[in-house]
C-alpha cells in the first residue's frame, strides 16, 4: 500500500543523476527502490561500508551499462539515496566513494 512505503530522501544530486540514467536502468532502480521503500530486498545488492554504515549499492546492468545507486536504509525515518551513477571501471571509483561518503556524513 501506498501509505506503508519509507519515504525517499534524496541528497545532493542524486535524484537528478537517477532522471539521466537511460529509460531501461531507471525503471530499472525505481523498482528496486520502491521495493525497499516496502521493506524488501533489492534483486542484487551489496554493503559499501566504505561510505558508511549500513550504506548499500543496488547493481543495475542492462544493455545501456551499468548503474548504480548508494542508498542508506538503517534509518527510522527514510531511506537516504546518496549517489547514482554509471559504473565505467570493474572496480567502483574513488570519486564516487568520496560523494556518498560526503553526502552519508550530512545525515548527522
Amino acid at each position: 500500500m501506498l501509505d506503508d512505503l519509507k519515504p525517499i530522501e534524496w541528497l545532493g544530486s542524486s535524484k537528478e543523476d537517477l532522471r539521466d540514467f537511460p529509460m531501461v536502468a531507471r525503471q530499472r532502480a525505481g523498482y528496486q527502490l520502491e521495493l525497499i521503500q516496502e521493506g524488501d530486498e533489492p534483486a542484487d545488492w551489496k554493503p559499501i561500508e566504505a561510505v558508511g554504515p549500513g550504506t548499500r549499492e543496488i547493481r543495475i546492468k542492462c544493455k545501456d551499462g551499468a548503474f548504480r545507486v548508494f542508498y542508506v536504509v538503517n534509518r527510522p525515518d527514510a531511506i537516504y539515496v546518496l549517489h547514482a551513477f554509471r559504473k565505467t571501471t570493474e572496480k567502483t571509483e574513488k570519486c564516487d566513494i568520496d560523494v556518498a561518503k560526503a553526502r552519508y556524513k550530512s545525515l548527522d
